[in-house]
């Protein structure tokens, strides 16, 4: 059975956001936190993993991270506070 994983990053506490799925989420952060691929979080830094959940379902992933990206933005920050309220990094190399 596959785990799929939503989180979100941010830039710093209250900084930029981002909303990501993956199945392989110390592959994706390896590639966030190294700045391999271009795009969004490397150009703003983003790579500050602050929110995460974990599904065995794939459309229950996608859905939840579809479901994330259309939220405010100051849902998302109450979300991290919730559960992260020091935006501590959860994922160190």
């Amino acid at each position: 059975m596959k785990d799929y994983f939503v989180y979100i990053l941010a830039s710093r506490k209250n900084g930029t956001l981002y909303v990501g799925v993956t199945n392989d989420i110390e592959r994706r952060m390896y590639e966030h936190k190294s700045k391999f691929t271009r795009g969004f979080t490397q150009k703003y830094s983003v790579n500050k993993l602050v929110y995460i959940e974990m599904f065995t379902e794939v459309y229950d992933a996608i859905y939840r991270e579809k479901q994330l990206k259309k939220w405010k933005r100051q849902w998302k920050i109450d979300l991290i506070k919730r559960n992260n309220p020091d935006w501590n990094d959860l994922f160190l190399l």
